[in-house]
């Protein structure tokens, strides 16, 4: 784990400190150690930016494409250059394993039953990730802390890792005291980059989010399933709330449409031009 940020501070201060004269505009949140409560292991952490509240949004995981008119925040794959101008947010896939990459990962990181079968997560084909020792959560933070530097390199303001609730999908092998240990460590890393790093999902654990680290929530379907309310508990108005029908954007939007950000995409995220490409908002 990377702690030699004192010698960046002030390097890295005085470029936050630039950027947020731009994008303050734009309504952008700067946070400063002081003005967050953060676990004392985050204490070094730089000066952040967060997404801006109530914001147009783009959700594009599927494909990066030109985002429409007036939007401020994307989300776009870490493999993707972000979008130039805008506040960005980097996914990574970082409690599972994308479908046909288990060879990218050391046999034993794979979480396994008793049987010795790797757990899957079947709606997307994904391998589990075992989060079960300090060893092996140290090792996969070590693989996903780097894509996260080159989520840095490339210009993106924060980090979405997903599945932080892969321990509901474990067979009852991995707990939520394992995730959060986990997500700790990808948020001290983060932070020492610069990075605010989001929640994904899990809003059973959204209570702990100032515990983990955690600096804004993504939160899929919680107007479908009425969970935003436990987003915006945690979090405030720092809510990205992304619904894959119109029965769930109707309702978060007319709870919430006011003060969060809100959009619908089809399931599969579809670029732009596809066939099946669905965004609408509020």
């Amino acid at each position: 784990m990377e702690h030699l940020v004192s010698r960046r501070t002030h390097r890295l201060l005085a470029v936050v400190t630039a950027a947020a004269l731009v994008v303050a505009a734009a309504g952008f949140v700067l946070l400063r150690d002081h003005e967050r409560d953060l676990p004392a292991d985050h204490a070094d952490a730089v000066a952040i930016l967060l997404p801006p509240t109530h914001a147009k949004f783009d959700y594009q995981l599927g494909g990066a494409y030109a985002p429409p008119a007036g939007v401020q925040v994307v989300t776009r794959d870490r493999t993707a250059a972000p979008a130039a101008g805008l506040y960005n947010i980097c996914y990574v896939n970082a409690f599972q394993v994308q479908p046909g990459e288990e060879g990218q990962w050391a046999a034993d990181l794979l979480l396994r039953d008793a049987k010795g079968n790797v757990v899957i997560d079947e709606d997307w084909d994904e391998a589990l990730l075992d989060l079960r020792t300090a060893d092996k959560r140290n090792r996969i933070a070590a693989k996903v802390n780097g894509w996260i530097d080159g989520c840095a390199a490339k210009g993106y303001q924060a980090i979405e890792p997903d599945n932080y609730d892969s321990y509901t999908r474990s067979k009852q092998l991995l707990t939520a005291s394992q995730a959060k240990e986990f997500a700790t460590l990808l948020a001290v890393h983060a932070h020492s980059k610069g990075l605010a790093i989001g929640q994904k999902n899990a809003s059973d654990l959204a209570g702990g989010r100032k515990t983990v680290g955690l600096d804004f929530a993504v939160a899929e379907e919680c107007g479908q399933y009425g969970e935003c309310g436990d987003y915006v508990g945690a979090f405030g108005n720092n809510v990205i709330v992304i619904e894959y029908t119109d029965q769930g954007r109707k309702t978060a939007c007319a709870r919430y449409g006011g003060t969060l950000t809100i959009v619908q995409r089809d399931l599969n995220v579809s670029p732009a031009g596809d066939a099946e490409y669905v965004r609408k908002t509020c």
